[in-house]
């Protein structure tokens, strides 16, 4: 069993920015993929960024150039760093790891809100 637990979300204005973070109660260098995902109401979760155990990383295409994953194998942490935000930005904001077995944890999510 991994826990996820969120941080970071809130309310800014657009062309603002936001650091999330996510703390893993097992060693993250021990996970084979981390992601942050985000779920707007009224529509289907989406994969916003990936960073696998080897350090490769991906993202959704509306959000290259502003919005950056990485992660602290000390800390245990993923973050995504959100910049230049938008008014679509806004959703829920939910942290995902994989295990090397392919289990699947979610966090609890934490809400994002930009303003215009």
């Amino acid at each position: 069993q991994v826990r996820l637990v969120e941080s970071g979300g809130g309310l800014v204005q657009t062309g603002g920015s936001l650091r999330l973070s996510c703390r893993s109660s097992t060693r993250i260098s021990s996970l084979r993929t981390m992601a942050w995902y985000r779920q707007a109401p009224g529509k289907e979760r989406e994969m916003v960024a990936t960073v696998t155990v080897s350090g490769s990383t991906n993202y959704l295409n509306s959000v290259k150039g502003r919005f950056t994953i990485s992660r602290d194998n000390t800390a245990n942490s993923v973050y995504l760093q959100m910049n230049a935000l938008k008014a679509e930005d806004t959703a829920a904001y939910y942290c995902r790891v994989q295990t090397l077995d392919y289990s699947v944890y979610w966090g609890q999510g934490t809400q994002v809100t930009v303003s215009s």
